[in-house]
């Protein structure tokens, strides 16, 4: 079973980013990557290459999907979820889900 490993855009808490860490996941962020800035669609784009599910904030991913762009999965958080319960339901999801079964689907978080 392979495991997700993590995209994290660039609006995502850096508290969430070392929760997941702290806690073993693969994460890597947008600031990280040095991919700040660029489009949405560029974004998606590398982390497919990457094989990385996508976490954010941004609901104009939820259009590129529903738009048919390929991705490695999209984990959508609310901006008002709170850091505790964004690493609690983004640990659940790697407990129940690969990255095969996340590719081209979209959690809502």
């Amino acid at each position: 079973m392979e495991q997700i490993k993590f995209y994290l855009d660039e609006h995502v808490p850096r508290a969430v980013t070392e929760g997941l860490r702290r806690r073993g996941l693969n994460v890597l962020t947008v600031q990280e990557a040095k991919r700040s800035g660029l489009s949405d669609t560029a974004q998606l784009a590398f982390a497919l290459a990457e094989q990385r599910v996508l976490i954010t904030m941004d609901s104009d991913f939820l259009i590129l999907a529903s738009r048919g762009v390929a991705h490695s999965g999209i984990a959508y958080a609310s901006p008002t979820r709170s850091v505790g319960a964004l690493i609690r339901s983004v640990m659940l999801l790697y407990d129940v889900l690969t990255a095969a079964e996340m590719l081209n689907q979209v959690e809502f978080l």
